[in-house]
């Protein structure tokens, strides 16, 4: 089964710690939403045998866009490919964007889970993160998400803010299941290059959290939703049962996905390529008829290999069997200490021939993952 995502690159306001690429003008949104159908129609696809099992709206801010735009895209994408008939289809959502109205006809085009990037219940760190809702209207589109027949609702909350206590954030937690969607997304605060939170932090305008600080509040975040019914699959993703996000799995376990839009990336058959990351000039080059490919790149087996263990580890764990397998790697065979290490210190635990990191692990996971790398090479 394969994945399509599709890039919306617009935004009312660029929030301070983002890095993904989006646009803050909404004037070129018909130029974008022509280019975006005719990049589909231009995807070169033999349509033998493949079929997609998520459609994935990102951004930037896809809720900027009509039910009759996310409705035309649907049924594009369905005439182009072999979309699976109970297919996952997501739809990012600022809750400032949306309305009763706006949602039923999401809900009428095809779209069955959305996600709502709520971030925090509290207005303060709401305003430090420039959000452009409310708490308050955070949790009326979420109700109102429920009354057009949501059924699968994802919140994103992001936790180690500067000066963020600890009862802030059992309080953003508690609030969220409270409300009892499906799926929690929780990730700490990064300060990524070039956006201006990092000039802010540069500045000293603002100071991270302590580490320890972050760590804790990880650990708390495990602990509580594990202990309210949500399984931790993924770092930082955690779901009720049977609801773990299927298009983000698809990801993680390397299985084939194609990206449309400014900046969107595409994987298949041990290539990845990857779109202009420029609004103007994505539309101008799908005008003239050419795909909007920036670069692209074939991947070894050593990258794949270290892809399967990065992504594994991140996620419901690396089945060693299968690495020997598909790459003659023996994880287990001696003299090999890393897994033996790695459970002994507490840090995972071996299943069958499937490793999985703990909670304790989690909390260090990319020190691992390049401490098992290391250990490895071909048999």
């Amino acid at each position: 089964m394969s994945s399509l995502y599709l890039h919306i690159p617009f935004c009312e306001h660029k929030c301070i710690y983002c890095d993904f690429y989006s646009i803050e003008s909404l004037s070129m949104m018909e130029d974008f939403l022509r280019a975006l159908k005719r990049e589909i129609e231009l995807f070169p696809t033999d349509g033998k045998g493949e079929k997609f099992e998520t459609i994935f709206f990102g951004g930037g801010t896809p809720s900027l866009l009509s039910p009759v735009a996310v409705d035309e895209i649907l049924r594009l994408l369905s005439r182009k490919f072999d979309v699976a008939p109970d297919a996952e289809i997501t739809l990012e959502a600022n809750p400032g964007t949306v309305n009763e109205e706006k949602l039923a006809g999401y809900r009428s085009a095809g779209v069955n889970r959305i996600s709502f990037g709520v971030q925090s219940f509290h207005d303060d760190e709401l305003k430090f993160l420039t959000r452009i809702h409310t708490a308050s209207a955070a949790v009326e589109a979420i109700g109102l998400a429920k009354k057009a027949q949501f059924e699968n609702i994802n919140l994103d909350l992001i936790f180690a803010l500067p000066h963020q206590t600890m009862a802030g954030w059992k309080d953003n937690l508690r609030r969220a299941v409270e409300l009892e969607p499906q799926h929690i997304s929780a990730y700490s605060l990064i300060v990524e290059q070039n956006t201006p939170l990092a000039r802010m932090v540069k500045a000293k305008q603002v100071s991270p959290l302590p580490t320890s600080a972050e760590a804790g509040m990880y650990r708390f975040t495990m602990e509580y939703l594990r202990d309210t019914g949500f399984e931790h699959y993924e770092v930082s993703s955690y779901a009720r049962p049977h609801r773990s996000s299927r298009h983000n799995s698809n990801y993680w376990n390397h299985t084939n996905y194609f990206g449309f839009g400014p900046s969107a990336h595409s994987f298949h058959s041990m290539k990845r390529w990857w779109n202009i990351a420029n609004n103007r000039n994505y539309c101008e080059m799908i005008s003239a008829g050419r795909l909007p490919v920036a670069g692209e790149e074939r991947l070894s087996n050593e990258q794949l290999l270290e892809e399967r263990i990065m992504l594994g580890l991140r996620s419901r764990g690396v089945d060693l069997r299968q690495v020997f397998n598909d790459f003659g790697v023996d994880v287990l065979a001696p003299p090999r200490p890393a897994i033996r290490d790695l459970i002994e210190s507490g840090l995972a635990i071996l299943d069958d021939t499937i490793l999985r990191l703990t909670d304790k692990g989690f909390m260090l996971c990319d020190e691992i993952t390049v401490r098992l790398l290391a250990n490895l090479s071909p048999a």
